[in-house]
């Protein structure tokens, strides 16, 4: 059992929860199985993304543990999901971002870092010059009935040795969940590398499925889910470490004002 001097371990779910999403559901499953299997008592707690942009949101933010960008784009507010994301890279604290998190992690630090202020997902339809998330460009041979264009379970997830994603998986070569209908658009990758986000995972043609922060406590974001096959019986090993990366944040979290 993992040392935790608070006793119950709080993570903060960035996005609109909404009961219809399989995800959503398994996210919060997903947590209790990982703590289970850590041995700590956690709760989640979903931060609505209109919340995220009060005055008083980092103070609310810096009480937890971890953050989670869910999935659930397009989201009531872009730009609280964009700032709850930026609290987590800016403060360093532990952070997980998967499909629609993910995508959106990428526009903020297009914005943020990179300086293209109006980087946006072609969901949106905002007119930008700067389409950072573009549509689906290959369909998943296998995708779900009527899903969209990337969803069902794909293989062929190539990860990159020495990365921290490999290390949670143990292995180069994954298969996982996915329920979406965007990506990276190819021409921005460049921001990930530049915003010190380097490609830790990729499709079989080579598409971008997950980055990381090597200077980061933990700072991982996929566009597949690992909620979606996580188990009570087996853990996603993502999550796991996760969740193990917000209990070692715990102990040594800062009491001081992040603000100040």
């Amino acid at each position: 059992m993992l040392a935790m001097s608070a006793g119950i371990l709080r993570i903060g779910i960035l996005g609109d929860f909404n009961p219809e999403f399989r995800s959503h559901h398994a996210t919060n499953d997903s947590l209790q199985h990982a703590a289970a299997r850590l041995g700590v008592r956690l709760e989640s707690q979903w931060l609505s993304t209109p919340s995220l942009v009060n005055p008083t949101a980092p103070e609310i933010l810096a009480t937890f543990d971890a953050l989670w960008a869910s999935p659930g784009s397009p989201y009531q507010s872009m730009d609280g999901m964009l700032r709850g994301i930026q609290f987590a890279r800016e403060q360093d604290w532990p952070f997980l971002g998967t499909c629609g998190g993910f995508q959106y992690t990428l526009l903020e630090v297009a914005r943020n870092v990179i300086g293209l202020a109006d980087a946006d997902s072609a969901e949106n339809n905002s007119g930008s010059k700067h389409i950072v998330i573009r549509p689906v460009a290959c369909e998943a041979p296998n995708r779900a009935a009527n899903g969209p264009k990337l969803s069902g379970r794909v293989g062929e997830i190539r990860l990159r040795p020495g990365s921290f994603l490999q290390s949670f998986y143990g292995k180069d070569v994954v298969e996982e969940e996915f329920f979406c209908n965007f990506e990276i658009n190819p021409e921005y990758e460049y921001c990930t590398m530049e915003a010190g986000l380097p490609t830790v995972a990729r499709g079989a043609n080579g598409e971008v499925r997950a980055i990381e922060s090597p200077t980061h406590r933990f700072f991982v974001a996929t566009l597949f889910q690992p909620q979606l096959s996580s188990t009570v019986k087996k853990p996603h090993p993502l999550i796991s470490g996760f969740v193990k990366a917000a209990v070692e944040f715990a102990e040594e979290k800062p009491e001081a004002n992040i603000l100040g």
